[in-house]
């Protein structure tokens, strides 16, 4: 059997097909490469964001901002002074980007300026924190990322 340049392009271009086909099967059936959304409300969340954007521009306003520190207890959350700590209330949800199922939310009502994360609950990586708190009928909202 004589190959001819026609031939040749027609078998190149059914080995490229299989190529690209086997890796679109490999990612659509292999659970290492389960990639999720941010968030399964995608479209809800997103009609409220010009909510959030208002509660950062009042925790801008503020002038001291929340702080976030890695302690030996676990990871420790400071509210800024000019709050009355009998009035902070508000949740703080911590996204694990590499794993949905780590990811969790703590509401919260405090009698101190702070909250404290036991260690526990937190394994090693990247975690993105985002504390959304009201005051006084005021909402703000504080997001940080952290290597823990």
């Amino acid at each position: 059997m004589k190959m001819n340049w026609g031939k040749s392009i027609v078998i190149a271009i059914v080995l490229f097909v299989g190529f690209i086909m086997y890796f679109v099967v490999t990612m659509m059936t292999d659970n290492q490469y389960n990639h999720d959304l941010v968030t399964e409300n995608y479209y809800e969340k997103e009609l409220t964001y010009q909510d959030k954007i208002d509660a950062s521009k009042n925790a801008l306003d503020l002038g001291e901002n929340i702080t976030v520190e890695k302690t030996a207890d676990g990871l420790f959350v400071r509210f800024p002074k000019a709050f009355q700590k009998e009035k902070i209330e508000g949740k703080m949800f911590l996204y694990r980007p590499s794993d949905k199922k780590l990811d969790f939310e703590i509401p919260f009502s405090i009698t101190n300026n702070y909250l404290l994360v036991p260690d526990n609950n937190l394994s090693g990586g990247r975690w993105n924190i985002s504390i959304e708190v009201k005051h006084k009928n005021k909402k703000y909202f504080f997001s940080k990322e952290i290597l823990y």
